[in-house]
């Protein structure tokens, strides 16, 4: 794993080109079909960026993703994720490669679409919350009587919201506005599809290891030019 030196910005603009600042992640250009990310040590609480760090979370979460990429992408035809290596570009020096190694992978340029696809497979958390007020998680009316943590008893439900800029919050919203947001019903139903898809193999992969995926989120983008 790459040094545990806390790491809570990656500084190298001058190596590539900086493009964004996310929550935890610095993204750099590499060329016009391929993005650096560099996943800091910085945490992200209730869409919060907070001044302080976890040493080595940055390498985590990378090698989490690129696991979790591995084992989707073999068990769903068709799938394809952003992830292309974990290697670093030529333009990083040598010397910075220990520094970075595993909390940096190449990543094909993509048009994010601006929701966040959530999957809920329980009643917990702020679906709890909800459903105690009136019944319903995100408009979505759920039958009576469940406790918390249940199953939902018709299976997951799909809860998309919007993503919110660094120091704002999501907000839940409705299928038609979700697709709206990503311009087509075409792409909405595909992203819908590909969710609750990738939350039942990733629930089946978890439940065999002991673990209950209550929920996830998943974010998508467009590749222009394969339409994809």
């Amino acid at each position: 794993m790459s040094t545990n030196k806390l790491i809570l910005s990656s500084n190298l603009e001058s190596f590539l080109p900086l493009i964004n600042k996310g929550k935890v992640r610095d993204i750099y250009s590499i060329n016009p079909s391929t993005l650096l990310f560099v996943t800091t040590d910085r945490i992200s609480a209730f869409d919060v960026a907070l001044a302080t760090g976890i040493p080595s979370k940055g390498a985590i979460l990378t090698l989490v993703t690129a696991h979790w990429a591995s084992v989707l992408t073999n068990a769903i035809p068709g799938l394809s994720t952003h992830v292309l290596t974990l290697n670093l570009p030529s333009q990083i020096p040598h010397a910075l490669h220990t520094t970075y190694h595993h909390r940096s992978m190449q990543v094909r340029n993509l048009i994010p679409f601006k929701i966040e696809a959530i999957v809920r497979g329980y009643l917990t958390r702020e679906a709890w919350d909800s459903y105690q007020k009136d019944g319903t998680v995100c408009g979505i009316r759920i039958p009576d009587g469940l406790k918390e943590s249940e199953a939902f008893p018709d299976g997951p439900i799909y809860t998309p919201s919007t993503k919110a800029d660094v120091g704002e919050h999501d907000e839940d919203i409705s299928e038609a506005r979700a697709a709206e947001l990503v311009g087509s019903l075409e792409y909405a139903d595909r992203i819908k599809e590909l969710s609750m898809e990738i939350y039942e193999v990733a629930h089946a992969y978890a439940w065999e290891r002991g673990l209950i995926l209550a929920d996830t989120k998943f974010e998508f983008g467009l590749d222009v030019e394969k339409n994809e």
